[in-house]
């Protein structure tokens, strides 16, 4: 067998596989692609709705409406063309493993292969999944078609104590998985709240909302201003949102319905974030006490809460080993 003359090499042509991420606007290719697609001698889509086919039209690229096999586009760069194909969102798992096998059989003399990422995903381009993803879900499930914001309010507060059991466990999957779980809560909120006949809102109206306010809290990263400790940003942060709120009371925006010891600490941190000089308030039983605990704890740094909840899981655990299951 004679060597292969460098004429015979470029004979072999090209196959380029040209994808392109659908969480980017259509149109929006490199430049690196839009080169390859004007240089090709020919470009296949099989998906007739692609949506890139009307940009690509529009940019003077013809494009064939076409279903190759792997021989047939192999076949086609015989004269050594240069073939692009566009695959489906999903992919063409045929196609593309047809060329696999056929390369791999050694038997064929093969185009050289080419993967040619058109565009790519930004950070948090997955969250446009989980958008379309509750759209449809709203849209057909029987039962999240029905909720409500009442109705999924327990789920929120559910969501947020798993999230704050794996924190604490120190589970990454776990932590990686509530986070979802969490996120689902605010996004099928989001969701229901496009509904509304009268103040409609989206999942953009909720995210335009938190950064607008974390600009407008944080002067020191997006403005003029300086803060070189965490006491100045915090400081930072309370005036911003002191004069956002207008509050009366520094108790305003405080949850009554949040657990007890929380409660307290609560006004506990904003009663010595004002300055107020206040006593606690006299009273008899478990109630009190319990409150000037609380107050302790918050005065010494230890949010009582969570130092709660640690001594419940030690009893938690002395329980099962009285049990002899272990902890």
């Amino acid at each position: 067998m004679g060597a292969v003359t460098r004429e015979d090499s470029q004979a072999t042509g090209r196959i380029i596989l040209l994808t392109a991420s659908h969480r980017v606007a259509p149109g929006l290719l490199s430049w690196p692609a839009w080169r390859t697609l004007h240089a090709a001698d020919r470009v296949l889509c099989a998906d007739a709705e692609h949506p890139q086919l009307p940009y690509l039209r529009e940019a003077g690229v013809t494009v064939e409406h076409a279903r190759p096999t792997a021989q047939e586009l192999v076949d086609l760069c015989a004269d050594g063309a240069t073939v692009v194909v566009l695959p489906s969102g999903e992919g063409d798992r045929e196609l593309t493993d047809g060329l696999a096998r056929m390369a791999g059989s050694g038997r064929v003399r093969m185009p050289d292969l080419e993967l040619l990422p058109g565009s790519y995903d930004l950070p948090g381009a997955r969250l446009l999944d989980l958008v379309q993803v509750m759209d449809r879900i709203r849209d057909e499930c029987p039962w999240s078609s029905q909720q409500t914001h009442k109705g999924l309010a327990k789920y929120g507060i559910e969501e947020a104590y798993e999230l704050v059991e794996a924190i604490e466990d120190g589970d990454r999957d776990e932590l990686r998985e509530e986070l979802g779980d969490v996120l689902l809560q605010v996004v099928f909120h989001a969701r229901i709240a496009e509904e509304d006949p009268e103040e409609p809102f989206s999942i953009d109206d909720v995210a335009g909302t938190i950064v607008e306010k974390l600009i407008h809290r944080h002067p020191h990263v997006f403005g003029d201003d300086t803060a070189e400790t965490p006491e100045e940003v915090k400081e930072h942060w309370l005036r911003t949102k002191a004069v956002e709120k207008q509050r009366e009371s520094v108790t305003d925006g405080v949850p009554l319905g949040q657990p007890g010891l929380a409660l307290v600490a609560k006004l506990a941190s904003r009663v010595a974030q004002s300055g107020l000089d206040v006593a606690l308030p006299a009273g008899e039983g478990i109630g009190y006490e319990l409150l000037a605990l609380a107050v302790r704890a918050q005065g010494e740094g230890v949010d009582p809460e969570s130092a709660l909840r640690a001594a419940g899981r030690a009893y938690r655990d002395a329980i099962r080993a009285a049990e002899g299951v272990g902890a």
